[in-house]
């Protein structure tokens, strides 16, 4: 790591501790003695996403949480638990540093999720997400969750 102050190229951590998501790190100059504060986050492949109209589109995590939101909409269910969800779906990909998916596997995903923590939720997603146009799809849906 170069000292910003002297373009050194030696410098010593002095101290290192997370912070939010990344890594804070107090370094020192070894050859001006002067002090920085540097952090490292782990860099995540960019994921493009396929869409059922055959156009490509850059993951967008806000957009995922707004759609879960819509479904949890006054459900007893916690902010924290939604944005694990998002968070668990983004990091299978990074983990498997998949960078193209479907917009049709991140739903499954999201529905996989939302069955865990509400089953009204689940639905509510599901009807969006599978385009219901009929009541028979929400029978049909709602049917399968009573097995």
């Amino acid at each position: 790591m170069r000292c910003p102050f002297c373009n050194y190229e030696d410098t010593k951590v002095i101290d290192s501790r997370p912070s939010d998501e990344k890594k804070r790190r107090r370094r020192e100059c070894v050859k001006c003695g002067k002090r920085f504060t540097t952090y490292e986050v782990v860099e995540k492949p960019l994921l493009m996403v396929y869409k059922r109209d055959g156009s490509f589109e850059q993951f967008d995590r806000e957009k995922l949480l707004k759609g879960i939101q819509t479904a949890i909409k006054k459900r007893p269910v916690s902010v924290e638990s939604v944005l694990a969800l998002v968070d668990d779906i983004e990091n299978t990909y990074a983990n498997a540093m998949q960078t193209e998916t479907t917009t049709s596997e991140i739903g499954d995903k999201v529905l996989a999720g939302l069955k865990k923590l509400d089953l009204v939720a689940y639905v509510r997603f599901a009807s969006v997400y599978k385009d219901f146009n009929d009541v028979e799809s929400f029978i049909k849906i709602i049917s399968e969750l009573n097995c």
